[in-house]
């Protein structure tokens, strides 16, 4: 059975740090596409404080995450442990988008590893961690990240990377609104 915590104690925060990748989940307000992403690059992801985790969006092929939060707020992140004791951990909660033309972007995105293509920050404000078994998700090796997405940015200049974001994070696949045009500019520098 899960086990619902108060907070993400030292023991949640230890379990979080090491693992691989992640799994985003989102969903628009009605009708359309649950959508999931698995997350890579373990620098991508930040715990702020007791209730309040953020990762680097980077771009995608996609818009889903961006879309549902602003239709919606509703984000649950998922880890799992693919060595070690088994054992999954899931942040339910609110997230916002935080694009480079907000405020706080500087002061976020210097919380994570250096990376190109950065679109935004997703912030959650969690309302319920908890964890639970995972005795049937199987042991897997880790070799190394995939630079590919990196690699992928690096090539682009900055025309290449607006036109896109244009192309392809405008709206989601059930047509909701993504990323505006003022907010297809990509980030003059790395995280």
């Amino acid at each position: 059975m899960a086990k619902v915590h108060d907070k993400l104690n030292d023991r949640l925060r230890q379990f979080i740090s090491a693992q691989q990748v992640y799994f985003v989940a989102t969903a628009p307000e009605t009708g359309g596409h649950v959508n999931v992403s698995p997350k890579g690059y373990s620098d991508t992801f930040a715990i702020l404080d007791d209730l309040t985790v953020a990762y680097l969006d980077l771009d995608g092929s996609g818009v889903e995450t961006i879309s549902h939060l602003r239709d919606n707020g509703r984000i649950t992140i998922m880890f799992a442990a693919f060595s070690g004791p088994p054992n999954i951990v899931r942040l339910y909660g609110r997230g916002r988008v935080v694009t480079p033309q907000d405020e706080e972007f500087d002061t976020l995105v210097k919380l994570f590893g250096p990376h190109p293509g950065v679109r935004s920050v997703i912030v959650v404000e969690c309302d319920r961690i908890s964890d639970s078994c995972g005795f049937s998700v199987p042991f897997m090796n880790f070799d190394e990240d995939r630079r590919l997405l990196d690699e992928w940015a690096e090539r682009k200049d900055v025309q290449q990377k607006r036109a896109y974001r244009a192309k392809n994070n405008r709206e989601s696949i059930d047509g909701l609104p993504g990323l505006a045009p003022e907010e297809t500019d990509p980030v003059a520098r790395r995280s």
